[in-house]
């Protein structure tokens, strides 16, 4: 995809800032297994935590597809970093800034789009995974405020978002009719967080349980209408799916460039391993593979930007990114041989961190389901 001249101009940028700042701490963040207050705070001083977002919020205003840039060149470096911020752009501002009143933007969207705050969404519960509908979290109506009791498990910046999404069942209608959406802030009395969850990737980003025990939460503090919750979440997904692409083509990107470096530098037999056709067949493939992800990740971002439908666009491009992603990092461990098993390199963390995107924000086989009846509708 040919991008626009400030388009590129901004991925030299993020390019520039990421193997300045970002990749020397990468390894690091990783072994640490802890939340880097450092890079968020670097992020948000050049506006990338709130970059597609307007500036009268304190953004860049940038178009989608920068902000898919971004999320690729950080991920290319630390997919720990990468959803941090896909989770804060795409899920807890998302849903605000598109279903919030004036007065809640006003409130909320500033401190959030600067990066001087970070959020989290609360969708995720023990029965209810794929099956969003199933939400057992209740919100009853008390007075001036909504009482919530319930829980919510995996939540990316759980502990260090001071604003947060969460679905709550607010009626007594079947399924998703019944569900609706609420703003909380850290501190309030009643919001608990669990423990933090030891993962097999991304152990960098911060994951962790949330619990909800007679939380009284402003009525205000409703997002929308009561009922309007899972419509309001299907759409926060669809442009999260972007960002989860994004992510996975960032990894495997990383994974690629790491691959071409060992196969000019690596010499078995007397020569460099990428003069043998083996190395030079799997170079192709995952070159053609990550090119055709970011094809249609761009793709996805750009109908957003044009205010198109682009909800089967999205799916398809977290599908395939995703799948490539864990196809070229396999590859990649494969030409390190290994070196590439060792965590002196980073091609295991990129394995085990790409894997994620298979999950996350709908499984694979949820997408290929929103795929499939969107040809069929």
């Amino acid at each position: 995809m040919i991008l626009k001249p400030e388009q590129e101009a901004f991925r030299q940028k993020m390019r520039d800032f990421v193997l300045a700042e970002l990749e020397p701490m990468a390894s690091e963040i990783e072994q640490k297994g802890e939340f880097t207050w450092e890079i968020i705070r670097k992020l948000a001083s050049i506006g990338i935590m709130g970059v597609n977002y307007p500036a009268e919020y304190g953004g860049l205003g940038l178009d989608t597809v920068c902000y898919t840039i971004a999320v690729e060149e950080i991920s290319r470096a630390c997919g720990s970093t990468g959803i941090t911020l896909a989770a804060h752009n795409s899920l807890a501002i998302a849903p605000i800034y598109l279903f919030g009143t004036n007065e809640q933007k006003r409130k909320y969207l500033p401190p959030l789009v600067r990066g001087e705050k970070l959020g989290a969404f609360g969708l995720t519960e023990p029965e209810a995974g794929s099956d969003a509908g199933a939400t057992k979290t209740t919100a009853v109506l008390d007075g001036d405020y909504y009482v919530i009791n319930g829980s919510k498990c995996f939540i990316t910046n759980a502990s260090v978002g001071e604003t947060m999404v969460i679905t709550a069942r607010t009626g007594s209608e079947p399924r998703t009719k019944g569900i609706s959406s609420f703003i909380l802030e850290k501190g309030m009395k009643g919001l608990v967080v669990g423990k933090k969850e030891n993962k097999l990737g991304l152990r960098g980003a911060d994951t962790a349980e949330l619990f909800f025990e007679d939380l009284r939460v402003p009525k205000e503090n409703l997002l929308g209408k009561e009922g309007e919750g899972f419509k309001q979440f299907m759409i926060t997904l669809d442009g999260g799916r972007i960002s989860i692409g994004a992510m996975a083509l960032g990894i495997a990107q990383g994974a690629l460039d790491k691959s071409i470096e060992r196969a000019k530098q690596r010499v078995q037999f007397g020569r460099r391993i990428g003069d043998f056709q083996a190395i030079q067949w799997k170079l192709a493939d995952m070159a053609t593979q990550v090119e055709a992800a970011r094809l249609l990740v761009y793709q996805a971002a750009t109908l957003k930007d044009r205010g198109e439908k682009f909800s089967k666009e999205s799916a398809m491009a977290k599908l395939y990114a995703a799948e490539v992603g864990s196809m070229v990092t396999h590859q990649a461990i494969q030409i390190f041989g290994g070196r590439g098993y060792m965590r002196d390199y980073p091609l295991e963390r990129y394995y085990r961190d790409v894997r994620l995107c298979e999950i996350g924000e709908g499984t694979s086989e949820i997408q290929r389901l929103v795929i499939a009846r969107s040809l069929l509708r």
